[in-house]
């Protein structure tokens, strides 16, 4: 079992690190939202299809209005803008600013009506975390001749806090009891969100398959494949056979692998600043969750929340 267990975790490890670099192949000439709205309609599919031949029952009717807005807030808010930042954010960079959404979890879980407040040690990794994300996206004393894009930057905050909103909320939605039946009707719901949005803005105006390169095709293939299908089947076996906060480890792991694999395969920067930044803002989040006396509560929501 601990062989199992191990792989499983290995491969969201390097599985999800490896979707931001992905997503930095897949929007080069693929549109951002109508790309993660192809990934998650082929996905949610294959997912659905499998539960429903496996005996899932589908989900209710109350069980689909709160998978709309979860697959809203997390696959178009947190997916959707991740994908639209990184045409001019480098991908590990945005892995870092997404790895922070712990931090965005506490935050949402505070103000929320009968929330759980943080406490003093929480506050204080709090601020540490926030140091190392304004080192890491601040002015140009600090950029190493690295400028970031800020509109770009404000998105992934955007989706950060998305991200932690919908994770929040999913605690207390009437949601279906099988984790992979749940995921594919998410996933579903959030690539109707996604096409909504690619066709308001006019990203297909233009648009013509025949100008897709194939390191785009091959992106959108291994999110599809590898991203959401072999992530998320070790994922939800992981919940039921590992610790939560043993599977939550993954939040502490993907960012540091994104930023090499970006570094290795994408030629994107590797500074002092986002080697100081990684070790401030996954520091903090340890940190956090350490010190949190409900811990398992705030590591589960990083587990629903923080996917690529």
């Amino acid at each position: 079992m601990k062989t199992k267990v191990w792989l499983a975790l290995l491969a969201i490890y390097i599985v999800w690190g490896s979707t931001y670099l992905a997503i930095r192949f897949a929007v080069e000439t693929l549109p951002p939202f109508f790309h993660a709205g192809l990934r998650f309609l082929v996905s949610g599919l294959i997912l659905l299809a499998w539960r429903k031949l496996a005996g899932d029952p589908l989900p209710t009717r109350p069980q689909w209005k709160s998978l709309a807005i979860i697959g809203t807030l997390l696959l178009l808010g947190g997916n959707g803008l991740v994908s639209w930042a990184e045409q001019t954010i480098p991908s590990g960079v945005a892995a870092l600013i997404i790895g922070a959404v712990p931090m965005f979890l506490v935050i949402a879980e505070a103000i929320r009506p009968g929330g759980v407040k943080p406490t003093w040690r929480v506050i204080i990794g709090l601020l540490i975390g926030f140091t190392g994300i304004y080192l890491l996206v601040g002015p140009s004393e600090f950029s190493d001749g690295m400028k970031l894009n800020l509109a770009g930057v404000i998105v992934l905050l955007l989706a950060a806090s998305l991200w932690a909103v919908g994770s929040v909320y999913s605690k207390h939605a009437d949601l279906p009891k099988s984790a992979l039946m749940m995921t594919g009707a998410e996933m579903l719901m959030g690539s109707l969100s996604l096409f909504i949005v690619s066709a308001a803005t006019g990203e297909l105006k233009g648009f013509s398959f025949a100008q897709v390169s194939g390191s785009s095709w091959l992106g959108l293939a291994y999110l599809i494949t590898f991203g959401s299908m072999i992530g998320f089947v070790s994922y939800a076996w992981l919940l039921q056979n590992a610790p939560i906060s043993l599977v939550a480890t993954y939040a502490y792991v993907n960012p540091l692998v994104a930023v090499f694999l970006g570094f290795l395969f994408a030629g994107e920067d590797l500074s002092l600043r986002i080697l100081a930044a990684s070790v401030i803002i996954i520091g903090s989040v340890v940190f956090i969750n350490s010190g949190n006396r409900r811990g398992t509560r705030v590591e589960n929501d990083t587990s629903k929340g923080n996917r690529e």
